[in-house]
């Protein structure tokens, strides 16, 4: 559980740090620093976190451990956002909980502030570095289609990528998507990348995000300007560590009935996150939003998506491969081809792969 929740917290931060580079994170703390840090953290968690209930009994847990002396030894900037980031997820329960060091932060105002464009051509650049966050092409044995998507990038930078990616599967006969890695990111980009897997024209309602510091709520939709479709079978692969907008892809393959999960249960993280500075250059991200899907009506907070097929994530791709070769061995109609796919199946259902082969046909 240790492991999974340092994890969640890298995710968390990742997007928000990724783009700076850190200063020291030695700065010393005395009692009355930590005190005022804590009293700015209650502050803020009962103004924005999305359940009030929550933020109180957890403030009230986190300035009673400090009254205690349960902080002393947090003696520098660095320990004592770690301490907080630890206590905050575990009293709450919350995994979009974090904490870290960081300096300049601006807070978000009640006006959206639109970034330059310079800023705008960094964020660019290094989502492009990063592939785009589309880790693996390929096409598996059977004209079976693979991606294994990491993490959902800004819609503006990523979009094209998508669509790029999903035109190399429109020949395959199915389609795994490997989610077991994805830390999550955008839920705009999330409804895009969902877009390509529905009928052209066919607009559907995805999830609802409610915003608490505004009071607003934001719908997502599918997008219909959209081109590439894709109509064939779709298996997902999730694991315990699928988080935030990763599982939201997840369970809107599952709620509109358009794929079948492989995997474990995920994280259980769907609340949306703002940045707050506490002063000392500590920052929290406490979660301000709600997530409801349009089908469901509820999400996967604490809970995780279910998968439909339940297997250890190691062994999903395995799995989900070898469910579409039967499926396709029972479906086809030609007996060369039949054959071909129940040799293709052995050898999958026994872990083996084909050795590739860089000699001419017939050379000594």
């Amino acid at each position: 559980m240790a492991g999974r929740k340092k994890f969640v917290a890298a995710v968390v931060l990742g997007t928000l740090l990724s783009f700076h580079a850190f200063a020291a994170e030695d700065t010393p703390l005395n009692g009355s620093a930590r005190a005022a840090i804590v009293q700015t953290l209650i502050t803020k968690m009962n103004a924005n976190y999305i359940e009030p209930a929550v933020a109180e009994r957890v403030g009230s847990a986190i300035a009673r451990k400090n009254a205690e002396g349960g902080y002393a030894s947090a003696a520098n900037v660095k320990a004592f956002s770690a301490a907080l980031a630890k206590d905050l997820r575990e009293l709450s329960g919350d995994l979009h909980f974090g904490a870290a060091f960081y300096e300049g932060l601006r807070e978000r105002s009640g006006t959206a502030e639109l970034p330059g464009r310079a800023k705008m051509e960094e964020w660019r650049e290094q989502t492009a570095r990063r592939g785009y966050d589309i880790e693996k092409i390929e096409r598996l044995p059977g004209n079976v289609g693979y991606i294994e998507l990491r993490g959902f990038g800004g819609l503006d930078f990523v979009g094209p990528a998508y669509t790029a990616a999903m035109s190399l599967m429109a020949g395959t006969d199915a389609l795994i998507l490997d989610l077991r890695r994805n830390g999550g990111g955008s839920p705009a980009s999330v409804a895009y990348w969902m877009s390509h897997f529905f009928p052209l024209g066919d607009e559907r309602h995805l999830i609802d995000m409610y915003d608490r510091p505004t009071d607003t709520t934001r719908q997502f939709w599918t997008v219909k300007t959209v081109v590439q479709r894709y109509d064939k079978p779709v298996y997902v692969l999730t694991s315990a560590r699928t988080f935030s907008a990763g599982e939201d892809c997840a369970y809107s393959f599952q709620a509109q009935k358009r794929g079948t999960l492989v995997g474990e249960t995920t994280g259980g993280g769907s609340n949306p996150v703002s940045w707050y500075n506490l002063g000392q250059d500590i920052i929290v991200s406490i979660p301000t939003a709600r997530m409801t899907n349009f089908v469901t009506k509820t999400n996967w907070e604490h809970v995780g998506v279910k998968p439909d097929i339940a297997v250890p994530a190691a062994q999903a791709l395995q799995t989900a491969h070898v469910a579409i070769l039967r499926n396709l061995v029972s479906s086809t109609k030609g007996d060369n081809e039949r054959m071909e796919l129940q040799r293709l199946l052995t050898m999958v259902e026994k872990g083996e792969s084909e050795k590739p082969v860089y000699t001419l046909e017939g050379a000594p």
